[in-house]
C-alpha cells in the first residue's frame, strides 16, 4: 500500500528533519509512529497524507509513485486517506450531524445518499443522541470521537491519527483505541502517531520508531 524508499523531509534550507526512511505499510496494517516530542512524528504524517513531497527517496502509494503524480492524482489519492488531528479541526458552528457530512458533501454526494451513513457512523462513535448538537458543546474525548467519525466517511484504506489520546483521560484513550481497532478489523491500514509509551505497550503492533531524524522499524512485540 505505502513504501518508502532512501525518504528524507527538509524545510527551506534547513537541515532534513527526517532522513534515509526506509518502510512499508501493507494493507490492513495497524502500526504505531513512536518517538520524544520534536522527533518527527507529525512531519512524517505530513508526508503520509500527502501535505508534503519529500526533498529526496521514493514514495509509492496506492502503486502510484508520488514523484510524478499530478494535482488530480493526488486529490484521488487523498480520498483514500482519512486523517484524525491533534486539534480535532472540527467546525464548532456546525452540528456533529454536518460535520460528519461535510466530507461527502465536498465529494458531491446528494442529501439521501449521505443521511444514512452519517447516522450509523455517529452511532457507531456512541453520539447517537447528540447528532443536532453543535460541536462546540462537546467533551474533548467526545470531539475525538466525532474526529474520527469524520475522517472514515468516505471508508478510507489508510487512517493517520496525530497524537489521538492527548486530550483524553485514561478511559476514553482505551475508548478510542478500541474504535481504531474496530477499523482495522474492517480492512483499514491504521498508522497512530504517539508519545504515550504506556498505551504502545498495552498492544501488540509493530512500531516506527523516530530518533535523531532517523527512522527504526520495531517488530510487534519489541519494547
Amino acid at each position: 500500500m505505502v513504501r518508502f524508499e532512501n525518504v528524507g523531509i527538509r524545510y527551506g534550507i534547513e537541515p532534513e528533519v527526517l532522513r534515509d526512511l526506509n518502510f512499508s505499510i501493507e494493507t490492513g496494517s495497524f502500526h504505531f509512529i513512536t518517538g520524544a516530542s520534536g522527533a518527527g512524528k507529525s512531519s512524517l504524517l505530513r508526508l503520509l497524507y500527502l501535505a508534503h513531497r519529500p526533498s529526496r527517496g521514493l514514495i509509492t502509494m496506492f502503486q502510484q509513485d508520488l514523484a510524478i503524480a499530478n494535482r488530480r492524482m493526488l486529490t484521488a489519492l487523498r480520498r483514500k486517506i482519512g486523517v484524525v488531528f491533534q486539534d480535532f479541526r472540527l467546525l464548532d458552528h456546525l452540528t456533529l450531524r454536518e460535520n460528519v457530512a461535510l466530507p461527502l458533501k465536498i465529494d458531491g454526494f446528494e442529501a439521501a445518499q449521505i443521511e444514512s451513513p452519517v447516522k450509523e457512523l455517529i452511532d457507531w462513535i456512541g453520539l447517537g443522541t447528540r447528532i443536532d448538537a453543535h460541536a462546540s458543546t462537546l467533551s474533548g474525548g467526545e470531539k475525538q470521537r466525532l474526529a474520527i467519525a469524520r475522517a472514515v466517511i468516505r471508508r478510507p484504506s489508510l487512517l493517520l491519527a496525530d497524537e489521538p489520546t492527548g486530550n483524553v483521560d485514561p478511559d476514553n484513550s482505551l475508548r478510542l483505541f478500541r474504535l481504531f481497532q474496530e477499523l482495522n478489523k474492517s480492512g483499514t491500514s491504521v498508522v497512530i502517531a504517539t508519545h504515550d509509551e504506556s498505551l504502545v505497550s498495552r498492544f501488540d503492533y509493530p512500531q516506527l520508531r523516530l530518533l535523531g531524524g532517523s527512522l527504526q522499524v520495531m517488530p510487534a512485540g519489541a519494547q
